[in-house]
């Protein structure tokens, strides 16, 4: 398969997350996917996270917007990793999967699925997943 052309990352993120932990798993995640920073088209997110001040400072040196998507619409998109930590949390079982493929619109497929930032003292605070078209 050839690679994608514009993605969609979806993140998850718990308070305090920084920008250099968003912008090192977003980093990690597109090496995987193999496509440059700018191939990203937006960051998304669910709703309850979008003001998340290491969410929108990353999509600010991305030069991206962030979206974000209501737990109920994240809710209903399937997912390989679904959590019962963010259902409790924010009211749906994936953030980050769920926001990459909402994001990325009909036909999108997981290109990444759900990483997690390296874990600092309390445990990884932020999930991120790409999701895209693959080019034909």
């Amino acid at each position: 398969m050839a690679a994608p052309g514009r993605v969609t990352v979806g993140l998850g993120a718990r308070r305090g997350a920084t920008v250099e932990e968003v912008l090192a798993v977003v980093a990690a995640a597109l090496s995987r996917a193999g496509v440059p920073a700018g191939a990203v088209e937006h960051l998304a997110t669910v709703e309850a996270k979008a003001s998340e001040p290491g969410l929108v400072a990353a999509a600010g040196r991305l030069g991206v917007p962030l979206r974000g998507h209501s737990a109920a619409a994240l809710a209903q998109v399937p997912v390989p990793n679904p959590s019962a930590l963010p259902a409790a949390a924010v009211g749906t079982p994936a953030v980050a999967e769920a926001a990459a493929l909402l994001g990325a619109g009909p036909g999108a497929e997981l290109l990444v699925a759900k990483l997690r930032s390296a874990p600092l003292a309390g445990g990884s605070r932020v999930t991120c997943a790409v999701a895209g078209r693959r080019a034909r």
